[in-house]
């Protein structure tokens, strides 16, 4: 049984393969040849308006003979900044950290084979998958990306676009000017690509190919009255866009039919309506899903003049097994990580 360090995971995975991989997982999702279990959340409540959220996900990946079950335990909070409410996860552990896991096993054994952090992976995943939307449904000759948010999540955004389009220019909105301006400075000597900080969100979107949402807002950060023919959406929760925008678009493609966690909250008065995190506001489940996509099975972009849409409107447990099992494959060529007797892991007695 092998354990990974954050350190290990990120020398390991790059963009190109992770999209590759989950592009295949999809692929197979969408043939009825992988399952996925829906997210849920156990809410106990805290002082101070904070919660604990214990997060589950899960998914088979059969070809590669693994399951992956994903785990975040999280102190949660919803401040207002710059205007906006915000989800934010407290980094309440030993020594300032957050937690969160994936435990990886083989459907052949049954046994334990890998115990990783999730966090390189969590942000690589929802940037692939991301960079998936763009492949099949923004314009084959995008060349200006407008990136709404300028956080660790809006980086990895940046870098699965540049691998699916042949961008010429980035331009990045941020509330903190000098979020954006060092952010703009960090992707562009990492990307090769101009990235250009810009002074409202409004000027990044205009005339922009693609426009990228990578913020922890819960409100909408793109607007309408914005829309341009021919723009591709990316959205990390799918209220950052307009509705309208939704209703106007020509194609709308979405993660999971499935868009809200399911919630167990104890003491459920009320008191916590950010937990649906605008959810209610807007039905996507008449749009068909990514693995739809990917598998064929509807249509992508039809013209330049079109404007098209990819909500990764919730994640899934699939990503976890379908990169968890590359990564680990990869440490096993490169000896990274730690190997752990694999009898710690299982027991002489039936459960």
């Amino acid at each position: 049984m092998r354990v990974l360090s954050l350190e290990d995971i990120d020398a390991l995975l790059t963009m190109p393969d992770c999209i590759q991989v989950l592009e295949q997982a999809y692929r197979e999702f969408g043939n009825g040849k992988a399952a996925n279990i829906p997210r849920q959340d156990m809410i106990t409540p805290r002082s101070g308006g904070r919660v604990h959220g214990f997060k589950t996900m899960s998914g088979s990946l059969p070809r590669e003979q693994v399951v992956a079950l994903r785990i975040n335990s999280d102190i949660i909070h919803w401040p207002m900044i710059d205007g906006q409410l915000r989800r934010e996860k407290i980094p309440a552990a030993p020594g300032g950290n957050w937690v969160g896991l994936i435990l990886l096993f083989s459907t052949a054994t049954g046994e334990l084979l890998a115990i990783l952090p999730d966090g390189v992976i969590q942000r690589m995943r929802v940037a692939a998958t991301g960079g998936l939307g763009i492949k099949y449904l923004a314009k084959e000759n995008a060349a200006t990306m407008a990136l709404l948010g300028s956080g660790w999540q809006a980086g990895s955004a940046a870098m699965a676009a540049c691998a699916v389009r042949p961008l010429r220019q980035i331009r990045v909105f941020s509330p903190n000017p000098e979020n954006r301006a060092r952010f703009a400075a960090e992707m562009m000597a990492k990307l090769g690509v101009e990235v250009v900080p810009a002074d409202s969100a409004q000027a990044a979107c205009q005339g922009a190919d693609i426009v990228s949402c990578a913020t922890n807002a819960l409100g909408t950060v793109f607007n309408v009255n914005w829309l341009e023919p021919g723009m591709h959406f990316v959205c990390v929760r799918h209220h950052e866009i307009d509705p309208e925008v939704y209703r106007r678009a020509d194609r709308v493609v979405i993660h999971t039919k499935r868009g809200t966690p399911e919630h167990y909250i104890i003491d459920d008065d009320g008191r916590y309506p950010e937990l649906k995190e605008g959810y209610d506001k807007l039905d996507l489940s008449s749009y068909p899903e990514l693995r739809d996509l990917i598998a064929g099975k509807v249509a992508s972009r039809g013209s330049d003049a079109e404007v098209t849409i990819f909500s990764n409107n919730l994640g899934l447990g699939l990503q976890f097994a379908a990169v968890g099992k590359h990564v680990l494959d990869l440490a096993k060529q490169q000896g990274k990580g730690r190997e752990l007797p694999a009898g710690w892991f299982v027991q002489n007695v039936h459960p």
